[in-house]
């Protein structure tokens, strides 16, 4: 019998792979390779040293601060999870780095129709330039510096998942997020759930209503309201 074929596949290159096991087994993570709708798979750059320290980084050329992680290990690495396949069949390689393109929503959708991925994680000044060669995007969490690539890509690998179908328990939901197609790209509206009354304070009277054309356009008008507010470049 002709295996599963797998929706899609996820290999992350990281020289720390206990980080991840607990966020990776956890909530829809976790169900969803349950469920064969992902596969995902941590791999140690380490193992693709071949000294006895297992050394992967280095001082920078040109002097500064910092280590560099070395070419070879991570080419190796890379080489071992298929980034070196021909065209037709190759993975998308992507590379955590803050001066990669931000995250967002579409680029979410966009990246799990790839079948499969491979995840980077730099550390320390990052990777050296030359590996760039076998990179085909560098994708940024935000404008903000992390230790390394790991945590940024524990929030990749959950965005993308959570877009494939069957993932998310309500497909509805996804309609229905922040910068998805129900508020045009805008930000979610407030939500409440019982106790009606809490600590003095009340959930607005439109929600209680019943009247479902009255309820959506105040969800309407609290996105736009949430959007001006908050990400008013959004709008």
């Amino acid at each position: 019998m002709k295996p599963k074929s797998i929706p899609l596949r996820i290999d992350v290159l990281t020289i720390f792979p206990r980080m991840f096991p607990g966020v990776f087994s956890e909530s829809l993570l976790g169900k969803a390779q349950h469920k064969g709708l992902v596969r995902i798979a941590v791999h140690d750059i380490r193992d693709h040293t071949e000294d006895r320290h297992r050394s992967v980084d280095d001082r920078p050329y040109g002097g500064g601060p910092g280590m560099v992680l070395k070419p070879e290990p991570v080419f190796r690495a890379l080489k071992a999870t298929g980034a070196m396949k021909k065209r037709g069949k190759k993975p998308f390689v992507v590379y955590l780095s803050p001066q990669g393109k931000p995250l967002t929503q579409k680029l979410a959708g966009e990246l799990r129709l790839k079948k499969h991925l491979i995840v980077l994680c730099g550390h320390y000044e990052g990777i050296d330039e030359r590996l760039l060669a076998w990179v085909d995007m560098e994708v940024s969490v935000g404008e903000a510096v992390y230790t390394g690539g790991e945590i940024p890509a524990m929030a990749l690998v959950d965005a993308v998942t959570r877009t494939l179908p069957g993932v998310v328990k309500e497909a509805d939901s996804l309609f229905w997020d922040s910068f998805a197609d129900g508020w045009r790209g805008r930000l979610d509206c407030p939500h409440y759930t019982r106790p009606a009354a809490w600590r003095g304070r009340t959930v607005p009277s439109v929600l209680l209503s019943g009247d479902h054309k009255a309820i959506q356009r105040w969800r309407q008008e609290q996105s736009l309201k949430n959007t001006r507010k908050k990400r008013p470049d959004l709008l």
